[in-house]
């Protein structure tokens, strides 16, 4: 009877600290209450797709995987090799990845510390030392400890629950930064992919070209040998041909290193990469901007900056919560004996209850600076944040402005394109009748050549700023997109202070 009743005291002592810590839970949390900054938003882009070309169909909007909106399977393959090999992007996974641990580290406050440390200890007491026992009391002697020890720290003012949201907003921003850098990642490869393919059109022109002028410097050399022509057009005709071969191989090492630097998103040495020459014939797809609205939704780096903002809100009310007392709850528990054989039983069980209490009754000021530096931080992330909204407008406006003018220009070239090639028509023409000198054939050759550079490299940047366009509008991502990091306990009230 004796037993039960101390196994019942036992009980009934971790019961009521079980019962106790669950009212303490009930506190309050302060610090202000989040809510998301406004932001200078227009109500319609100035440069939009609508003023100089219809929208594409619905079907063709922007999606997760937004390269395949320029039909090209190769790049489509290089694209998927990013999410599979790229160093960077693993880089990024394993940042948030720590960024969840911490989530999950600062949730375990929530809950109590529960230790034990068993010990077996043989021990011998002095028969010479001070206030001995009368003689035959034995020196030696074993002790057995089973102890069970808690801890816990209610969280009266919120400062667990604003460290939890604060490393919950964090984890959140990390993930949208994942997002980012997989955006910038896939956006670099399709910009080095098109560069490529605009200098591969660059080459093959240059190569046909080449040809042209062998050929002319093959009738110029015909002609001199018949005194029809001068030494001094075959030397123009020379040097026109080498310099255009010269041209051609230094856009050659340009393009390998495009291709380098492909071989390097896709997890590749570019001693192994080959990306095979197929020159650019593609025009830029039509993207939809959507409302500017829709851009704080669709852009993650905007997301990271909207969470790292409600994060440092957080950090505020974990500031303001050190001006509160810390109450310390700990419980001890368990059983000791001299033999093994009743070291379980219930005489020999023990357990102790403490309450205890700690307030900072003078720091010099100390609390009310930190308190003053995370409102300082929570400024200077809500103006960063203002910042990247009026700069992703920017982005935006930019190349909306680059694709239209581009376009118009691509047009005008392409006119410019047909005169200058009529004109190299009339004056070989001229040269061939005897009429004009190889002088001016020259310089219609280098026009038109000239003329016709200028066209592939408009395609190429004009690829190019549909590319980032694209990655100013987020790529097809959305914040639905973002994950979430499970929330932590709600308490019944909720102080803003």
């Amino acid at each position: 009877m004796k037993v039960a009743a101390q196994g019942r005291n036992l009980r009934g002592v971790l019961f009521s600290c079980a019962a106790l810590a669950l009212f303490l839970l009930t506190g309050c949390a302060v610090g202000p209450r989040y809510s998301r900054p406004t932001a200078p938003v227009p109500p319609a882009y100035r440069e939009t797709p609508e003023n100089w070309k219809q929208a594409q169909p619905a079907d063709q909007a922007l999606r997760g995987n937004w390269w395949e909106v320029y039909q090209d399977p190769a790049l489509n393959a290089l694209e998927e090799r990013i999410n599979i090999s790229n160093q960077s992007l693993k880089a990024a996974q394993a940042q948030f990845a720590q960024a969840r641990a911490v989530v999950r580290q600062n949730r375990a406050d929530y809950y109590p510390t529960i230790s034990t440390n068993p010990s077996v200890t043989q021990n011998r007491i002095s028969e010479n030392r001070p206030l001995r026992p009368a003689t035959g009391t034995s020196s030696n002697y074993t002790d057995l400890v089973l102890p069970l020890d808690v801890s816990y720290e209610p969280d009266l003012w919120g400062r667990v629950r604003r460290t939890v949201e604060a490393a919950r907003s964090n984890a959140e921003a990390s993930a949208a930064d994942l997002e980012s850098v997989s955006l910038s990642l896939h956006a670099e490869l399709a910009i080095d992919y098109f560069q490529g393919r605009a200098l591969d059109a660059e080459i093959q022109l240059l190569d046909s070209t080449v040809a042209a002028y062998e050929k002319a410097l093959q009738l110029t050399q015909n002609r001199y040998q018949g005194g029809i022509a001068s030494q001094v057009d075959v030397a123009q005709a020379q040097t026109q041909l080498e310099t255009t071969r010269a041209q051609a191989i230094d856009l050659r090492a340009q393009r390998a290193a495009y291709e380098h630097a492909i071989a390097t998103l896709v997890g590749e040495s570019a001693s192994n990469y080959a990306l095979p020459p197929a020159p650019l014939n593609a025009a830029p797809p039509v993207t939809p901007p959507g409302i500017p609205s829709e851009l704080l939704q669709r852009r993650p780096d905007l997301a990271a900056a909207e969470r790292r903002v409600s994060a440092a809100n957080a950090e505020i009310g974990v500031a303001r919560s050190a001006y509160f007392p810390i109450l310390s709850l700990t419980a001890d528990g368990g059983f000791e004996s001299t033999t093994i054989t009743n070291w379980l039983s219930g005489p020999s069980g023990f357990a102790a209850v403490g309450l205890a209490a700690f307030e900072t009754l003078f720091d010099a000021g100390r609390r009310h600076a930190v308190s003053d530096q995370a409102v300082a931080v929570y400024d200077q992330s809500v103006a960063n944040y203002r910042q990247n909204v009026l700069s992703a407008f920017q982005e935006v406006e930019d190349n909306l402005a680059a694709l239209r003018i581009l376009e118009q220009e691509a047009q005008t070239q392409a006119a410019a394109v047909a005169a200058s090639e009529h004109s190299l028509t009339l004056s070989t023409n001229r040269y061939r009748g005897g009429v004009a000198t190889y002088l001016e054939v020259i310089t219609a050759q280098s026009l038109a050549l000239s003329d016709e550079r200028v066209a592939v490299e408009i395609s190429g940047r004009r690829m190019v700023d549909s590319v980032l366009l694209i990655k100013a509008l987020g790529g097809g991502w959305s914040t639905a997109h973002l994950p979430t990091v499970q929330n932590p306990p709600r308490s019944s009230s909720t102080t803003g202070q």
